[in-house]
């Protein structure tokens, strides 16, 4: 009843940017929380940073300073702005977005994910 579409991932070179989204459609009443995870072969899915309705964020330590969440919430539209990249964050990005169907029912849904990799 949740469909997430990301978008914006690709190949970039160390100290380079790149922006994610992810679009958020369906039966929604009310979104609470968004999210970026990243997960590679060689570790598990980790949090990267997270969005609350209010606005309040949190970021993974290995990214503060670096990485910027926002959101849009007209658009249903959660957003990750990834500055000086590094080749540890190559990874597969996955938005995770939870809140409240129209029938009242609460949800929590995840994007089929989005390849960033940094080349150094």
């Amino acid at each position: 009843q949740v469909q997430l579409v990301e978008s914006g991932g690709g190949l970039v070179q160390a100290g380079g940017s790149l922006r994610l989204s992810c679009a958020a459609s369906g039966s929604i009443s009310s979104i609470n929380i968004m999210a970026w995870y990243r997960q590679s072969p060689e570790k598990q899915r980790d949090l990267v940073a997270s969005i609350t309705a209010g606005g309040t964020t949190n970021y993974a330590d290995s990214v503060k300073g670096r990485f910027t969440i926002s959101r849009d919430n007209a658009k249903k539209t959660v957003y990750l702005q990834m500055n000086s990249l590094k080749p540890e964050d190559t990874a597969v990005y996955l938005c995770n977005v939870g809140g409240r169907l129209v029938s009242g029912q609460s949800f929590s849904s995840r994007g089929q994910g989005t390849q960033v990799t940094v080349s150094s």
